[in-house]
């Protein structure tokens, strides 16, 4: 058996602008994700450590930032786990490239003759790590944007390298008709089914996901931090088995969680909610320094809530990584006054509630819910009718 831990898209020194003073928490977040994929490898006894490119968000870092990963991965080289690593699209192999910059296997203390820690490149596309009796096949370019899929070649290397496992890295998007076609890289589902492999590990999309083409299993392992506070299926890694028992071949994925960033979504009935002040009160006692909360208000508004969201928002955000609020209630329908009786919205309205009354005080003729559905749609329509005469805007 094999087993493989598998990340990618870890950005370590992302500049997160629009966090402001969050930023750094967050930077200190995604390191120490990255720490805690390395413990989970160590602590599964792994083969390999795959990083599946932007392990570093940008070629331009500070000394200190490579001399944080090279501690990482020469505590998995004491352990004799293989770490295989590719360049992205943020830490491309160009030029400038991070990865000539720094000599990353030899800070790691991984020798010359060894193959304890691997960063393949254009002119090292594969590995034959003999010991896991495994090759590890990745088409690197020295450019953001790929000439041609990095698939095209890699059935014939697998091929030409024979070995019990075959395993692919592709930093790039999978192709979506419609969606992928601006992508700087780019592999069509057939090409993944005809690639010879038994598992890709693919980076670039920050959420987890896997599935199959053909005989070949792949997966996103999405960033073990989430670099975009909307990346609700980030923070998370994958323990890849590769067994072959009585000639029969079987991989299973499994998503283990490593980042502390936490979401979470509440709805909150208007009709609950007394005050303003009440309202923070509530909220505040829920805070956490590690959660992404998004409230949405919802019900029947009171007349006498008011409630300024801007300040909300500003007052709760040292108690969380990222608040949002929004008012998603309606008004009552009694709020304000009615138009005059001998006018066509005075009128209509005063019809509808007259109409409500009737169908709502009627006795024993509620005949299989449809006068309660009617009263229902009813007042939908009135309060639809005393929005755009409030002169808000409705969404139809």
């Amino acid at each position: 058996m094999l087993r493989i831990i598998h990340t990618g898209d870890v950005h370590l020194g992302a500049r997160h602008d629009d966090l402001g003073e969050q930023a750094a928490a967050q930077r200190a977040r995604q390191a120490a994700a990255f720490t805690a994929a390395v413990d989970l490898a160590l602590s599964e006894k792994v083969d390999l450590f795959l990083i599946a490119g932007d392990l570093f968000d940008s070629n331009v870092q500070p000394r200190r930032t490579v001399e944080f990963v090279a501690s990482q991965l020469k505590r998995l080289a004491a352990s004799k786990i293989r770490s295989i690593i590719i360049p992205g699209t943020h830490d491309v192999y160009d030029r400038a490239s991070v990865y000539r910059t720094y000599d990353l296997k030899a800070m790691a203390g991984s020798g010359p003759d060894d193959d304890l820690v691997t960063v393949l490149t254009p002119g090292r596309p594969s590995i034959h790590l003999v010991a896991c009796d495994a090759v590890v096949h990745a088409t690197v370019f020295p450019t953001k944007r790929a000439p041609h899929s990095p698939l095209r070649d890699v059935a014939a290397a697998v091929v030409a390298t024979p070995a019990t496992w075959q395993i692919g890295m592709v930093h790039g998007s999978i192709s979506i008709p419609g969606k992928t076609e601006r992508d700087e890289v780019v592999i069509g589902h057939g090409e993944i089914g005809g690639s010879g492999l038994h598992y890709l590990a693919l980076g670039h999309w920050h959420s987890a996901q896997q599935g199959r083409a053909g005989e070949v299993s792949y997966a996103y392992s999405g960033a073990p931090e989430p670099v975009a506070l909307h990346q609700d299926r980030a923070g998370k890694v994958l323990l890849v088995e590769l067994d072959d028992t009585g000639g029969k071949r079987s991989v299973t994925i499994e998503e283990r969680q490593v980042g502390r960033t936490r979401f979470e979504k509440a709805e909150l009935d208007a009709a609950t909610i007394t005050s303003q002040p009440a309202l923070l009160d509530s909220l505040t006692k829920r805070g956490d320094p590690d959660l992404v909360l998004d409230v949405r208000i919802v019900g029947v508004r009171p007349d006498e809530l008011d409630l300024n969201l801007d300040e909300i928002e500003s007052t709760l955000a040292p108690s969380y990584l990222k608040v949002r609020v929004r008012d998603m209630s309606l008004p009552a329908l009694t709020e304000g006054a009615l138009p005059p009786p001998d006018t066509i919205a005075g009128a209509f309205i005063r019809d509808l509630e007259a109409r409500i009354a009737e169908l709502e005080s009627t006795p024993g003729a509620d005949t299989g819910g449809r006068r309660s559905g009617e009263a229902a749609e009813l007042r939908d329509a009135l309060r639809l009718g005393r929005l755009l005469l409030a002169g808000h805007e409705v969404s139809l």
